[in-house]
Parts: structure tokens; C-alpha cells; sequence
């Protein structure tokens, strides 16, 4: 195999240590895994993915040649590359394979509900209001970029808040939040959301995306 990294993006509430087992997995599986750290909780996204383009810009200048980047996003974090690749087409032909994993990228049915009966929270825990549906519908769609993106829903409700949602659900993201015309493939694991980026099979479904275009 080509030598492959790959960039890590956790998401709300989280820091890097929230990628650590999944990048262990995509180490032992032959890649130059990378856990970056961005602030997803007290900001809207808009602040995460400025230093996002930085942390991505510094690991550009120290690739090798031919070397790809893929990157991976859990959650939130796969709003932030959605982003990142809209905003920085500078950087679009150094990325080979995306990976949404429980990824809101219709919105939030939770960040709704929280936005529009709980708003104290969103005043201070502001990456909420990035994650309401009408605010993630403002993303554009990604289908004019030759980058192929997956995305990995769970389907595992047994979180308390499994009981907002309105559909099949991995707790926190219905699977019909995470279903997007922009992915290549897709696929539902029996997880929930604070598991399934800590599971060794979701790590190989990762590395036969990146390998073939498809998960199975």
C-alpha cells in the first residue's frame, strides 16, 4: 500500500483523544493516522474549521511525494470537512477519500429541539446553533468535487436521547440525517453514536473505502 495518511476529526463536545482508538486501529492497519484538536464546543464551526485549514496546511508541506491524505470526521467533524472542502478548493487535489461517520448532514433533530426550547445552551455551548437544520442546509453539495465520500451511520438507540428523534437513530443522529446525495457509498452499523468511531470494525470499513471506493 501506498503510503496513506489519514486526518482525524472529532467531534462536539470532544477533543482529539476522542480519535485516539480509531487511530490505533488505521495505524495497525498500515496508516499515518493524524487526531487533530479543534474547538467544537464554546464556538460555532465556522472557528473550528479556521484552524482546521491551518493544522491541514502544515501537514501539506510535510507530505511526501505521491502521498495521499484521507480524512475521516465523526459526528460534527464531518461538517467540518464538508466545509473545509468547500472553502479551500486550493487544497482539493492533495485529498483522496472522505469519511463522514455519524455525521448530521441534514441537522441536528437534538440541536433543533435545544435551539428552539432550550436557548441558554446555544448562547454558550454555540456549536449547537451550527448544527440546526437550517444552518447545515446552507452547506453546499460537494458533487462538482472528484473526491469520493462515504458515510457510516449507526443504528443503535440506546442513549437516553434516542428518545427526541424521530426515526431510526444511533442515539444522537437519525440515519436519514446522515444519508446525503454527496456520498459515493453507505452503510449502517449495529453502534451508537459515542461507540461506533471506537469500534475496529468501523476502521475497516474505513480502509475498504479508501482501497476500493466502496465499503463492502
Amino acid at each position: 500500500m501506498d503510503r496513506h495518511k489519514i486526518v482525524l476529526v472529532h467531534g462536539y463536545f470532544r477533543t482529539s483523544r476522542d480519535m485516539k482508538k480509531m487511530k490505533g486501529y488505521l495505524v495497525d492497519l498500515g496508516y499515518d493516522a493524524i487526531c487533530v484538536g479543534l474547538p467544537l464546543t464554546f464556538s460555532e464551526i465556522d472557528n473550528g474549521l479556521s484552524k482546521f485549514s491551518l493544522l491541514f496546511e502544515d501537514i501539506v508541506k510535510k507530505l511526501d511525494k505521491k502521498e495521499k491524505i484521507s480524512m475521516v470526521g465523526h459526528s460534527t467533524g464531518g461538517l467540518v470537512i464538508r466545509k473545509f472542502l468547500l472553502e479551500n478548493s486550493q487544497y482539493i487535489n492533495y485529498v483522496d477519500k472522505c469519511i463522514l461517520i455519524s455525521t448530521p448532514n441534514n441537522g441536528s433533530e437534538i440541536a433543533d429541539i435545544v435551539n428552539t426550547y432550550l436557548k441558554v445552551f446555544p448562547r454558550v455551548f454555540r456549536t449547537i446553533k451550527s448544527l440546526v437544520s437550517d444552518k447545515v442546509a446552507e452547506i453546499d453539495s460537494l458533487s462538482d468535487k472528484d473526491i469520493k465520500i462515504g458515510g457510516i451511520a449507526g443504528n443503535k438507540s440506546n442513549l437516553i436521547t434516542s428518545r427526541l428523534l424521530s426515526d431510526i437513530s444511533d442515539g444522537r443522529v437519525t440515519v436519514a440525517s446522515v444519508k446525503h446525495e454527496d456520498l459515493d457509498d453507505f452503510v449502517i452499523l449495529p453502534y451508537n453514536h459515542t461507540e461506533i468511531h471506537h469500534r475496529k470494525e468501523t476502521a475497516e470499513y474505513i480502509h475498504n473505502f479508501i482501497q476500493n471506493d466502496r465499503f463492502k
